[in-house]
């Protein structure tokens, strides 16, 4: 495995051991900046920066430990619905140069309408059932 990287957070967050769940190459823990209540990351153990260039067995392991988070969220936060979301490089809005899944509790009146939901990303487009 590479070493962890010393300026990284997700690195400092793997290497801190408070997980809610893991396995051999990945882990989940709370994103240290939530846009919810139980916002969770899925990161792989070794730096990287680029989803794509991460190994099969890699990819493999962070869609792996989503049902055991998912659960890990259900029991402690009871949302009512999930967004999942990887932002994958700068132009994506990926700040962090270290891969991870966004694991997202959505709560029932978050929002006014949540109609689109990642969608939302390029708001100029999301709303297209008010073009119909």
């Amino acid at each position: 495995m590479a070493p962890m990287e010393a300026a990284c957070p997700l690195c400092e967050g793997v290497g801190a051991g408070r997980f809610m769940c893991e396995n051999a190459v990945a882990v989940a823990f709370h994103d240290a900046y939530p846009v919810s209540s139980g916002h969770a990351l899925i990161v792989p153990r070794r730096h990287i920066a680029d989803f794509f260039s991460l190994t099969d067995q890699e990819q493999a392991a962070l869609w792996s430990l989503l049902p055991a988070a998912r659960l890990v969220l259900d029991n402690r936060y009871h949302p009512a619905a999930y967004n999942i979301g990887v932002n994958a490089g700068q132009a994506a809005g990926q700040t962090v140069a270290h891969v991870h899944v966004h694991l997202i509790p959505r709560y029932a009146g978050d929002v006014a309408d949540p109609r689109g939901g990642v969608r939302w990303v390029l708001p100029e487009r999301a709303d297209y059932w008010s073009s119909r």
